[in-house]
């Protein structure tokens, strides 16, 4: 098994099993082979989005173990962390501090104030129609300050998670330190959550401004480069900014191929998906789904409009359990930017059509990143989702060792796993690519040197072969 191109896993630390120890034991005990490395999401002591309002990146969450836990994982597996890069809790010591002693805090450079952005204290109405926003009114929080004063504070994403200021050296001090632990303690990849909203500038889109965010870029790498960890900038949004990335020698993240899947399994067609698959770049981790919901704005361009519109209306009215509500602002979510719908759900819980369209993920260039509920064919979770009314947690169900006991003896997940194990051992996945298409069918053919495999997938009848051969020249059916 390479390592280092297998298959990675995405979950959290506790939604198989309770903790990184029983994590261990359960990727070990149902799903040995299958799976190269793991993406284990924020891990650190947070105070709210499921550990993405980050307190402090120098220790585990005691719920989840502690380093040694993590460096017995990464014995046998490839491990990616996450780092905010964009924001810190509210309740971490550096915001709390600015807080308590304001202009006298060594850490009020860390933080973006509105007195001190914008030219009048305030935008105008132009700048901030401007700006590329995640919620509704501008992207701040206003701050009570122990001496009784109030300010804004710049706050792309919820109150919790107040942005840092890229420009201020306190703060490049404190992602040096913070990124050094993380490398320090066996990570492999670095994925930088929320990196295009880093950059801001009074007069743009405070969103990918260039050339500020290849200067982050370059200082990070310097940072990480003796350690020889890779960076993943995590960016939702058209998929011409994830090819200028790759143009540059990033690694990227394949956001686009989740809706062109899901428009060719609807559809039939396949033109679009064909497409793609021989312009998308080669150094990129593939996803079909992942902790947040399916991502839309990210395949603008490659579908139409109208293909767009007439895939999400397919999923909600033949999906199990999708509901346009579930990705509204009702469920704490906008339905342009993403679907909240687990993928398996998306297809309508069809056995057929989910095994072509991880057999399509497994053969696409990249490394295939694949969600702990969609390795496991999860159902939407309504009973989660209706009682917290986050849409997101239609797709957090969180396993015990009993239900994934259960779940892996599913003649679709064992087929998903044989798949996840074939790509992982089989050679030809370390060569090139190549994608063709007649109608409704796909064929997929990866190369190197002597190793063949080759995908056939009808994308109407739900039906697939693959094809391989070694050194001795004969052809194998793979059994499925």
């Amino acid at each position: 098994m390479n390592t280092k191109n297998g298959v990675m896993l995405i979950t959290y630390a506790n939604s198989m099993g309770k903790n990184i120890s029983e994590l261990h034991n359960i990727l070990d005990r149902y799903f040995s082979g299958a799976i190269a490395g793991a993406h284990i999401l924020p891990f650190y002591p947070s105070s709210s989005d499921r550990g993405f309002s980050p307190l402090r990146y120098d220790i585990v969450d005691p719920e989840f173990g502690d380093w040694s836990d993590l460096a017995n994982l990464s014995k046998k597996y490839f491990l990616m962390y996450d780092f905010m890069i964009n924001h810190l809790s509210s309740q971490s010591f550096q915001f709390q501090d600015f807080i308590g002693r304001k202009d006298k805090s060594p850490y009020a450079g860390m933080f973006i104030r509105y007195k001190d952005f914008w030219p009048g204290g305030e935008p105008t109405k132009e700048e901030n129609d401007k700006i590329y926003k995640r919620k509704p009114r501008g992207p701040y929080v206003t701050v009570t300050f122990k001496d009784g004063t109030t300010e804004k504070v710049w706050c792309t994403f919820g109150e919790d998670q107040i942005d840092l200021n890229i420009q201020n050296d306190v703060t490049w001090r404190f992602i040096k330190e913070n990124l050094q632990i993380l490398a320090g303690h066996c990570a492999a990849f670095v994925r930088l959550d929320a990196f295009a909203y880093t950059v801001k500038k009074a007069s743009g889109t405070c969103f990918f401004e260039e050339p500020g965010v290849w200067e982050v870029l370059e200082h990070v790498q310097k940072i990480l480069a003796p350690s020889k960890v890779e960076i993943l900038p995590e960016i939702h949004e058209h998929y011409k900014i994830q090819m200028k990335l790759a143009e540059k020698g990033y690694r990227v993240y394949d956001f686009a191929l989740p809706m062109l899947l899901l428009h060719a399994l609807h559809t039939g067609e396949t033109s679009s998906l064909t497409h793609w698959l021989r312009i998308c770049p080669r150094k990129q981790l593939t996803t079909l789904d992942t902790h947040d919901g399916i991502g839309v704005v990210d395949v603008r361009g490659l579908l139409t409009d109208e293909q767009i519109e007439k895939t999400k209306d397919i999923i909600f009215t033949k999906g199990a359990n999708a509901k346009r509500i579930y990705s509204t602002e009702t469920y704490k979510n906008l339905d342009i930017y993403q679907i909240n719908c687990t993928y398996y759900s998306a297809l309508g819980n069809n056995d057929d059509a989910y095994l072509i369209a991880r057999a399509v993920q497994l053969f696409a260039p990249g490394i295939p990143q694949v969600y702990y509920v969609g390795m496991l064919a999860g159902e939407n979770d309504i009973k989660l989702i209706e009682a917290t009314k986050n849409g997101r947690d239609i797709n957090r169900h969180s396993y015990s060792i009993e239900e994934i006991a259960r779940e892996v003896e599913r003649p679709v997940v064992q087929k998903i796993l044989k798949l996840m194990r074939f790509r992982n051992e089989f050679p030809a996945f370390e060569g090139d690519c190549e994608a063709n298409s007649n109608g409704s069918v796909l064929t997929i053919k990866c190369v190197n040197g002597v190793y063949i495999a080759e995908l056939t997938a009808d994308m109407k009848s739900y039906t697939c072969t693959i094809i391989y051969a070694g050194p001795d020249g004969k052809k194998h059916k793979l059994d499925l």
